[in-house]
């Protein structure tokens, strides 16, 4: 028998959704449970704030916890830098407080109002201010990758055919064409969030969690035990088959 393992799909801001989850996984394998928490835990929800200080505090408590980094969580850890760093993947005209990303809402949470003139110049200060350096810490410890087993966890995938060693961050926290297309099986059965389904899927070498919490769906997560794979609902764990 082998111990479980947890992984939680991306919460971005949805600290409601998260506890849910957090409740669901203690009742399952008990509140030393290990949770691969897969990234982005900030961006277009309502209260990043409140996710980053549950995990982060969950860390200092000494729960069993292993925190992945996402792009959007990358995004704010570089907007939280003393000159604000731009994301080489995103397009030309965004930047981490276009209304499409999320950053917004995120130093909402944090009690910033970021009028739309005021989005280039005064908000980086106002922000400095208001984010606690505990928040920007865990920013910056946050893991690329975990490997346990057969498994590699990660938040958007890997570069097909590169050791892990090999691997770039930039893959590791962005990656979709390459790697979404590729049927090949690789080293591991790869869990990762990062794009966005209506449900959580298996597709053999991998295996998406987002299930779109960002969009109004449900917090997904899974648990992995003994070779085997189940979501873990309401009412309990539901195998998770790989799709025909």
């Amino acid at each position: 028998m082998t111990t479980p393992i947890y992984a939680i799909g991306d919460i971005h801001g949805h600290l409601d959704q998260l506890d849910d989850m957090l409740a669901r996984i203690e009742a399952d394998g008990g509140p030393d449970a290990q949770i691969v928490f897969l990234g982005d835990y900030v961006d277009r929800g309502p209260d990043s704030q409140g996710v980053i200080e549950r995990l982060r505090a969950g860390l200092a408590a000494g729960r069993n916890w292993i925190c992945l980094k996402g792009n959007h969580d990358r995004m704010f850890e570089w907007f939280m830098e003393d000159t604000p760093r731009h994301d080489p993947h995103l397009l030309v005209d965004f930047f981490w407080l276009h209304k499409r990303l999320g950053g917004v809402q995120t130093l909402e949470s944090y009690g910033i109002d970021v009028p739309y003139e005021d989005r280039l110049f005064t908000v980086h200060k106002r922000a400095k201010d208001a984010v606690p350096q505990a928040h920007v810490d865990f920013l910056k410890s946050l893991h690329i990758y975990h490997q346990h087993d057969d498994l590699l966890f990660v938040h958007a995938g890997i570069r097909p055919g590169v050791a892990l060693a090999d691997q770039h961050e930039n893959d590791l926290v962005w990656i979709r064409q390459g790697f979404i297309d590729d049927s090949r099986r690789h080293p591991w059965l790869v869990v990762h969030g990062h794009t966005a389904l209506e449900k959580a899927t298996h597709f053999g070498n991998r295996i998406d969690l987002d299930g779109g919490a960002a969009y109004g769906r449900p917090l997904c997560a899974a648990v992995f035990e003994n070779g085997k794979v189940w979501q873990l609902m309401p009412e309990g764990r539901v195998a998770l088959e790989p799709q025909n």
